[in-house]
């Protein structure tokens, strides 16, 4: 690393170097120019001449003049014309040196001002101008990023006023009507608290999902590994979700060759279970079947979640793992959008993988999980 550095700043250095030898050597050359220019009698000569044509003087006159106002003082005259001749110099000298500085905080200004465009430097300062581009890609990406989640995070926020507000007014409308209603029938009574507690159920389930935002956050996550049957977890998986499925005349069949063993986080990996499959429930076909199956390889397991339903497009499909994002059009679902962006984040940190294909009215999700060995730890 430090071997790279020093060859990329070689050009700089070496410019640097000659600079100041340039400015050594002109400052050198000029005091030996004027120290030979005082000494040989040039500004003697010059100086009698200038009295002589400009204020009239004869020749003796001007030479006493030169020598009671120079020549008894000729060493200082010479300090002084040398000090001024390397001041000059250097001074040029400064200013050639201090423009890499001033270019630097140029570009520092085009960071700081969100300037577009690329920072260009002097050929020397690439290296420099290499991170401070670097650094304003990071910032512009950044950006991006932060405007993206206050996009998401107001999209939310109106889906939420949106879904919120329907079942929320229904609730209100009819245990108004039961309090108003005086002389009602015992049937009517029965639905309408049957309408209000469903609603009251959604509104339950929304803000169960707005929670999850906080909960699911990948950076709070701690994974708790253990052995688990499989199996096992699927097959009570499935039977949990008999009601869900009997709404919609849905059959689930489980196929499995035999049990398999998993080591993972049990608690986890059942919430990545349950929202694929509430998410195949949500999207098949009245009177269709959903497959799940589970293989075992030599290093890893798949498993995976089919249905029959409507098939969802090359372009949501690429989208569908994005928090809140949600379906539009036939393919909308109430909800935040949450549930398969929680799936692939507490896969991914399984160090699995999940993927989503759709063709031919059937959607297929797999997920693929590493096989942990007794000999690694958690």
């Amino acid at each position: 690393m430090k071997n790279k550095a020093y060859k990329e700043f070689r050009l700089f250095r070496i410019k640097i170097f000659f600079g100041t030898l340039a400015m050594l050597i002109a400052a050198a050359l000029s005091i030996y120019i004027l120290y030979s220019f005082f000494l040989r009698g040039n500004f003697a000569v010059l100086m009698v001449s200038l009295f002589e044509n400009v204020f009239g003087m004869d020749s003796k006159s001007s030479l006493a003049l030169y020598q009671r106002t120079f020549r008894t003082h000729m060493d200082t005259f010479i300090w002084l014309s040398m000090l001024l001749a390397f001041t000059v110099l250097f001074s040029v000298y400064l200013r050639w040196f201090t423009r890499y500085f001033e270019e630097i905080s140029r570009g520092m200004d085009v960071l700081l001002r969100d300037t577009p465009g690329e920072i260009s430097l002097s050929p020397e300062l690439l290296t420099i101008e290499r991170k401070m581009n670097l650094t304003k890609h990071t910032i512009d990406q950044q950006k991006s990023r932060m405007l993206l989640d206050e996009q998401q995070k107001n999209d939310l926020i109106m889906y939420l006023a949106h879904d919120l507000k329907t079942p929320l007014a229904s609730s209100i409308s009819y245990l108004s009507l039961l309090r108003d209603e005086k002389q009602i029938s015992d049937e009517l009574r029965e639905k309408y608290l049957s309408i209000s507690l469903s609603k009251a159920e959604r509104l339950e389930d929304l803000i169960n999902e707005f929670l999850e935002i906080a909960k699911y956050n990948l950076s709070s996550i701690t994974l708790q590994y253990r052995e688990i049957n499989l199996t096992r977890l699927l097959e009570q998986l499935v039977y949990e979700f008999g009601p869900v499925l009997d709404k919609k005349d849905l059959s689930c069949r489980l196929e499995m060759k035999e049990d398999i063993t998993l080591k993972c986080d049990a608690d986890k990996m059942l919430r990545v279970f349950d929202n694929l499959l509430q998410n195949a429930a949500v999207y098949s076909s009245k009177g269709s079947n959903i497959t799940i199956e589970a293989r075992c390889h030599a290093d890893h397991v798949t498993i995976t979640f089919s249905n029959h339903g409507s098939t969802i497009p090359k372009e949501k499909l690429d989208r569908i793992f994005q928090q809140f994002y949600r379906l539009d059009g036939e393919h909308r679902t109430e909800g935040t959008g949450l549930g398969l962006a929680i799936a692939k984040q507490i896969t991914e940190l399984h160090g699995g993988t999940i993927t989503a294909a759709s063709e031919h009215d059937e959607t297929v999700f797999t997920v693929m999980l590493p096989i942990l060995r007794n000999s690694l730890e958690n």
